[in-house]
């Protein structure tokens, strides 16, 4: 019994070892997000009721001097901040609770205010999540660098799609698909997610500019933290005599600068990801929920701290595009609704918002069902 306890509780059990490396990451996102909306809502003048980690009946908790419940919640997967005259945690409005608030509660009552205030604290949840990717990115670039090697063609693989394409050994990319590259490594993840596309190389050979077309075959790769994933590969390699690799230190101003291309750079990969999956162009596997989080986050810890944070960074993208997609009560779908009231002039009638809001509901449980099934059982 006491061996069991302690393989419990051990670096490598399901306790220290997976419970709370998934508690952190996740805890981290979901607070940066919430308190996104927490200041600039506070900002506009909005009153707020309760700021929540997790879902459901509290379990500690305190009251601010403004009036604010900050709370943890038995339910870790999520947050909320509910403001004044809100029906729920997802912002409904409540006519019955307005009529019954004060004067001096309607004027910080969040559906009183002006569309830009409502708009901008929406929309700082998910921005918090970009920028919290921007300065975890900025501090590994601080501390580490970055290691890159020239984008040079050393060897192509007979029968690859670059060898078809007319790719040779000693040609040096320029750009794919429009995108200037600076290393090989941008190279290859900017094929990586294009797996059956017709993309456009632009190389430089004996002086000269040529364009290949070539499209990228999946390849099945097992990454750092145990994901099976399917890449896109053209079949070309690097080496160390013609890729000359070296490490690029960055001072602050230059590493914030490359934290934002990182971080522009997955979101755009992430948006990309989401495009093809929808038209079925994506293997559903690639999709992952709580279990999958749990576990990358588990292998990570025990990869060093730096992966961690660096999920971290990975996860809040991930959190901050997801939220911004145009289906209520997420916040894309919020301002799916204050730009329908900017256009016509007045908000949108509670009938049609309550009927869009249980389709979009619905979408949201289904994707979430879907997700937890393809931890459990789908691969």
């Amino acid at each position: 019994m006491n061996e069991q306890i302690s393989a419990i509780f051990s670096t490598d059990g399901i306790v220290l070892g997976t419970l709370l490396p998934f508690l952190f990451v996740l805890t981290v996102v979901v607070f940066v997000h919430e308190m996104g909306h927490y200041l600039v809502g506070r900002w506009c003048g909005i009153g707020v009721k309760a700021f929540s980690i997790g879902f459901g009946p509290e379990l500690i908790g305190f009251e601010d001097r403004h009036g604010t419940r900050w709370k943890l919640s038995a339910i870790p997967l999520g947050g909320y901040v509910k403001f004044v005259g809100d029906i729920n945690a997802t912002s409904t409005p409540d006519a019955g609770e307005l009529e019954a608030l004060s004067p001096a509660e309607r004027r910080v009552a969040f559906h009183t205010q002006p569309i830009w205030k409502r708009a901008a604290t929406v929309f700082a949840g998910p921005a918090f999540n970009f920028l919290l990717a921007v300065a975890v990115f900025a501090v590994m670039f601080s501390i580490y660098g970055k290691f890159v090697s020239e984008p040079m063609v050393a060897e192509v693989r007979p029968g690859s799609p670059a060898a078809v394409a007319g790719i040779r050994p000693g040609d040096r990319f320029v750009s794919v698909d429009g995108t200037l590259v600076d290393s090989f490594a941008d190279v290859q993840r900017l094929v990586g997610g294009r797996a059956g596309d017709s993309m456009v190389f632009v190389l430089m050979r004996d002086g000269e500019e040529i364009e290949v077309i070539a499209t990228p075959e999946v390849s099945e790769q097992t990454d750092a933290l145990g994901n099976v994933v399917k890449l896109g590969l053209i079949g070309v390699v690097n080496n160390e005599a013609l890729g000359q690799p070296r490490l690029i230190e960055f001072g602050p101003l230059g590493a914030v600068a490359e934290a934002v291309r990182e971080t522009a750079f997955i979101t755009v990969r992430t948006g990309q990801f989401l495009q093809r999956f929808v038209v079925g162009r994506e293997d559903k596997c690639q999709l992952g929920g709580p279990v999958r989080i749990a576990d990358m986050a588990g292998r990570a810890a025990r990869l060093g701290f730096e992966w961690l944070v660096q999920l971290v960074a990975l996860l809040s993208v991930g959190i901050g595009i997801l939220n911004l997609l145009p289906i209520p009560p997420l916040d894309g779908g919020h301002l799916l609704f204050y730009g329908i009231e900017a256009v016509k002039g007045r908000p949108v009638s509670e009938r049609a918002m309550e009927a869009v809001y249980r389709v979009g509901l619905f979408l949201v449980l289904a994707f979430m069902a879907f997700v937890f099934w393809n931890d459990l059982f789908g691969c």
